[in-house]
């Protein structure tokens, strides 16, 4: 792999503190590839996520960070004229790239914009969901969020992220915005137009948003079990939503991907072996045959199931597979 791409929460860091490995694993990667730096996060200026990551002791500068607030403003560049007036309902980390893009910035409707751009602050309140709103009322106006994330993960928990903030707007206007952030691919476009290279990675923690937009822009993908997503979540993963690698952590990152052996006895049954973990399956049930260690049990199960065809709620699944007993 030559270019590196990485999401930020859940894998870098969580909250406050780095992510055990996480930036041993990304200093040694940056040795022979580009590493990138891609958020959702359209509240804080590349250079802030900048800083942010060099007081975990990694190397980065802006250059290196993608945001959906740049993603966005890439978009609305294909919508409407150049020096445009855009209705920005949204924070400094979306407001200064709009203007960075030579576009006119407005928080008022009566300004007629051309255009509104939506990105989360925990700013926002009611006014300006009323003004976009007001743009918005001519169907003509395009709309483009910068992403649909409906939670964001905050020091005292988990708080509305931009999603419910676009679907309140959504609800006064009766239609949806063309969104450029994880899942959709415009982030991912930005972030290759940016760093290059022919053979790019994704790592995340999220199927729903990392790996599934990893899949819809043809980059192959890691997800690492150090955030939100687990084993339960991978074994139930639907097709757009399965990564191409699962990682413990990201100290295996460097490391040579085990092989997936597969073997059928005449009656059906089928096997799958990853390293010294085996799991079987006959029919709808699926049994661990060999442990081995959790990661590569957790590969050989999900093999297995997602290669059945089967739905995973039709399944009786060991719960040895997701950490049960």
């Amino acid at each position: 792999m030559d270019v590196v791409l990485t999401d930020l929460d859940g894998v870098v860091y969580r909250g406050r503190n780095a992510i055990p490995h996480a930036v041993e694993a990304l200093t040694r990667a940056s040795v022979t590839a580009r590493v990138g730096y891609i958020t959702n996060n359209a509240s804080r200026r590349p250079s802030d996520v900048a800083e942010h990551l060099q007081g975990y002791g990694l190397e980065v500068s802006a250059d290196d960070v993608v945001t959906s607030s740049q993603a966005g403003v890439r978009l609305l560049e294909t919508l409407v004229p150049a020096g445009s007036t855009v209705l920005v309902t949204g924070g400094v980390g979306l407001t200064s790239i709009v203007e960075q893009a030579g576009f006119t910035v407005t928080t008022s409707a009566d300004d007629a914009p051309a255009a509104v751009i939506q990105g989360f602050s925990p700013d926002l309140g009611w006014t300006h969901l009323a003004e976009a709103s007001f743009a918005l009322a001519d169907p003509d106006v395009p709309w483009v969020a910068t992403n649909m994330d409906w939670s964001i993960p905050v020091e005292r928990g988990i708080a509305p992220g931009n999603g419910t903030l676009v679907s309140a707007v959504h609800q006064a206007v009766g239609r949806m915005p063309v969104v450029a952030g994880k899942p959709e691919r415009p982030i991912f476009d930005a972030a290759i137009a940016r760093f290059g290279g022919e053979h790019p990675l994704f790592i995340g923690d999220r199927l729903d948003t990392d790996i599934k937009g990893a899949n819809e822009a043809g980059i192959p993908s890691v997800l690492v079990l150090t955030g939100i997503d687990q084993a339960k979540q991978v074994l139930a993963a639907d097709q757009r939503s399965r990564p191409t690698y699962v990682l413990q952590d990201l100290r295996e990152l460097s490391a040579p991907y085990p092989v997936t052996v597969r073997r059928q006895d005449p009656d059906g049954t089928r096997y799958v072996t990853v390293g010294d973990a085996t799991v079987a399956m006959h029919g709808h049930v699926v049994r661990v045959l060999d442990a081995g260690s959790p990661i590569d049990l957790l590969r050989a199960g999900a093999a297995l199931i997602w290669e059945s065809g089967l739905a995973i709620y039709g399944l009786d699944v060991d719960p040895k597979l997701y950490g049960g007993e």
